[in-house]
């Protein structure tokens, strides 16, 4: 079992920029893709972002140019940098593990961008 713990989360105007964290209860080394994911109310969940652990990253083109994907090692966790915020980016955002052929998901994370 991996557990994904997810902070970072909250309320920011249009244009405006929020940190998402994600730090998993195992190493980050041994996990293969780490990503965030997010839904809408009454959509369904969608990708926004991915990193292997080889540092290899893919962004949906929604947020491409405006949102960065990272991990560090020494803190083991993985985060999203969120810029230039619109607020059709609110929505709840998920934390996403793929380890030993298992998917894991975090509990979620509001993020609410006010025009």
């Amino acid at each position: 079992q991996v557990q994904l713990v997810e902070s970072g989360g909250g309320w920011v105007q249009a244009g405006g920029s929020l940190r998402l964290s994600c730090a998993p209860s195992e190493s980050i080394f041994t996990i293969g893709v780490m990503g965030w994911y997010r839904q809408a109310p009454g959509k369904q969940r969608d990708l926004v972002a991915t990193i292997t652990n080889s540092n290899t990253t893919g962004y949906s083109d929604s947020v491409k140019g405006r949102f960065t994907i990272s991990r560090d090692h020494a803190k083991n966790t993985v985060y999203l940098q969120m810029n230039s915020l619109k607020p059709e980016d609110t929505a709840v955002y998920y934390c996403n593990a793929r380890y030993r052929f298992r998917v894991y998901w975090g509990q979620g994370t509001q993020v609410t961008v006010s025009s």
